[in-house]
């Protein structure tokens, strides 16, 4: 499966549009990835517990996009975009979510 964020690819034409394919994932921060974010806004540099689950999140969310794309025959998800928000109460979850068009290329 091709993903890309652009909107053709170069040399391959575009035989089919399936539509619009979405992928999220939503992620919850424990209390002990806080202590340790609080600690690194107070002494400065990356949280990494924060930066671990925003990277699953992402991971997942575009998991889900290229089976969507796969379902519906697609060997390719164009014009990808991935999104990020907070959620929930005090903003403890984050949420990722991937979109895109599935296509298949020739």
């Amino acid at each position: 499966m091709l993903l890309t964020t652009t909107n053709n690819v170069e040399g391959k034409s575009i035989s089919t549009y399936y539509g619009m394919v979405t992928g999220e994932a939503i992620i919850g921060a424990n209390i002990f990835k806080d202590i340790f974010a609080s600690i690194t806004d107070i002494v400065g540099g990356r949280s990494g517990a924060y930066e671990k689950s925003l990277k699953d999140a992402k991971n997942i969310a575009i998991q889900e996009l290229m089976s969507a794309a796969e379902a519906l025959g697609a060997n390719a998800v164009i014009a990808i975009d991935l999104d990020y928000e907070t959620l929930g109460k005090d903003s403890g979850m984050m949420m990722v979510s991937a979109s895109g068009t599935a296509v298949k290329l020739t």
